[in-house]
């Protein structure tokens, strides 16, 4: 066997507890494809390209309903913007990176991996620490979310609809969240971002989401400056 360095070994042990959360919600994804009437090995393939969970989702209701391609195409995008954001926030992380190393890391990128990474490191963190962790905790995450997709898609009208397993999916994001929240500008942007998210849940094509996120981030941005200021003085 390979030796594998500290920094991969920590990712799998930090990545173990986002990922266990996770099997229900990939379970979820698989069984809603085959339900929506998603041919079984075309369901896999948009998991394994596509590999983004709500997007999934979104786009299997809308291939349920007969929507127009452009219109499924156009709400997986919007509901991805978030990575957007995300991989503005990882730039600085992996700017010693090769090309073809930022492109495979940025298909990789999760919700989870993302607070793993902004909360255990620092931008100017050595590269190899942080593409040894990095790299850790997205293969494990790409593999455990696509087996679990595959075993909804081709068992999972075995398990009964009594099973709600919908509650594991917001638990997963708030076990990231709540350790990221050290400090009154995190949990300020946070209530608002929370409160934002309430009030625009109706919007259309997931734009709630969206417009939360930036709303916690103009938030962030406008605290983090204030306190510049003040240090400055």
């Amino acid at each position: 066997m390979f030796p594998l360095s500290p920094h991969f070994r920590q990712g799998l042990k930090d990545g173990i507890p986002s990922v266990a959360g996770m099997i229900p919600f990939a379970l979820i994804v698989g069984t809603a494809s085959t339900a929506a009437g998603l041919d079984p090995w075309l369901a896999l393939a948009m998991s394994l390209l596509v590999y983004a969970g709500a997007s999934q989702l979104a786009a299997i209701g809308l291939i349920a309903q007969s929507a127009p391609m452009l219109i499924v195409v156009t709400t997986v995008l919007v509901v991805n913007l978030r990575f957007v954001m995300y991989s503005a926030a990882l730039a600085p992380y992996f700017r010693r990176f090769s090309t073809h190393k930022k492109w495979l890391f940025a298909f990789l990128i999760t919700d989870h991996l993302f607070a793993l990474v902004t909360t255990k490191f620092k931008a100017d963190d050595p590269a190899k620490n942080i593409s040894d962790y990095y790299a850790a905790v997205s293969m494990m995450t790409w593999v455990v979310w696509n087996s679990m997709v595959a075993i909804g898609i081709f068992a999972g009208t075995l398990v009964p609809k009594n099973y709600s397993l919908d509650f594991a999916i917001p638990l997963v994001f708030l076990a990231l969240v709540f350790p990221a929240l050290t400090s009154r500008a995190h949990w300020m942007t946070a209530m608002v971002a929370a409160i934002a998210a309430f009030f625009t849940a109706s919007l259309p094509m997931k734009l709630g989401l969206i417009v939360a996120a930036l709303t916690g981030v103009i938030v962030g941005a406008v605290m983090d400056a204030r306190q510049q200021r003040l240090k400055q003085r």
